[in-house]
């Protein structure tokens, strides 16, 4: 048995814009032809982008060669601050750390090794990983970021409240000195 599929007609295509029935609500349509002369297309200028090579990359390297050659001159007149070599027999007092690790060692100086050494660096490493996802903030604008700048200020204040102190008050001993009073015992 053959089943009849009913055959729909449309009307032939006339080119006009179809346009509601009377009476009938006005409904937006989704989907619509645009001629491609409506289409406008903006080219870009060649002044909107700088090319890497060569460009860029020649001042750099302009840049190089003259931080280089200031670099050369002024170490031809300017003796390195090195000491004599390391004697094993004789340290120096106060024997401190590389101004990097200055801040530990002061930590070091009022804290149990366990906790200075190792807990609070932990925290703070934890706290730094844990910044994208306390401050969702999207935006990079200075202003919109209180909390980010907020943290990043009481990080950087707190590292370099303690390698200035074992940098500048620390004397014989490591003990607290004041650089006004004993002199500083400070070293590159």
């Amino acid at each position: 048995m053959a089943v009849a599929v009913p055959v729909r007609e449309a009307p032939p295509p006339t080119g006009n814009v179809p346009e509601p029935k009377r009476g009938a609500p006005e409904k937006h349509r989704l989907l619509a032809l645009v001629p491609p002369e409506g289409i406008q297309r903006v080219e870009r200028e060649q002044g909107d982008r700088v090319n890497v090579w060569p460009h860029l990359l020649i001042e750099e390297f302009i840049a190089l060669l003259v931080l280089l050659a200031g670099m050369v001159i002024f170490s031809t007149f300017v003796n390195a601050p090195l000491r004599e070599l390391a004697n094993p027999n004789l340290t120096p007092n106060p024997s401190k750390a590389p101004w990097y690790f200055l801040g530990l060692q002061e930590l070091l100086r009022y804290f149990h090794p366990l906790v200075a050494g190792i807990t609070i660096p932990t925290f703070i490493l934890l706290g730094l990983a844990a910044v994208p996802y306390i401050d969702r903030n999207p935006s990079t604008r200075p202003g919109d970021r209180k909390l980010a700048i907020t943290l990043f200020t009481m990080l950087f204040m707190f590292g370099a409240t303690l390698t200035i102190a074992g940098s500048f008050f620390r004397g014989t001993g490591y003990n607290w000195v004041w650089p006004w009073a004993q002199g500083v015992f400070f070293e590159l």
